[in-house]
């Protein structure tokens, strides 16, 4: 499966986990249920997934982790804001480029309209 066909599907987990809960809280939920609902897909998901950083050849383990990641190609940062701020696409963009993968998603799901809140971003590799 591409990362557009995995992207497409957890799109529609997405929308229908946020058709269930709804707006309002926290982004540990959304995260704790989104890995549920794509697992039962049959998905292999990881979450909270350290990611190293190379610095002049150094391996740092410094912290930071992906929400989640899906079949090892598509990396989900999620967030449950108000307003997503330039801030949260940098890091999202880091993070892909972080693991390697060449796909992620950052979906808010404080949103009204969760399509509102989906941003995929691309790591030309």
């Amino acid at each position: 499966m591409t990362e557009n066909e995995i992207s497409y599907k957890v799109i529609g987990i997405c929308l229908e986990l946020h058709k269930t809960l709804g707006p309002g809280l926290l982004e540990s939920v959304y995260e704790q249920a989104l890995a549920y609902d794509l697992r039962e897909a049959g998905f292999l998901v990881g979450t909270q997934v350290p990611l190293p950083v190379i610095y002049k050849g150094i391996r740092m383990e410094a912290g930071f982790r992906a929400d989640i990641i899906v079949e090892n190609k598509v990396l989900i940062e999620l967030k449950s804001v108000e307003v997503l701020a330039p801030v949260h696409f940098a890091q999202t963009l880091t993070y892909v480029k972080l693991s390697g993968l060449k796909l992620g998603l950052l979906i808010n799901f404080n949103t009204v309209k969760l399509k509102e809140g989906i941003h995929r971003m691309v790591n030309h590799i």
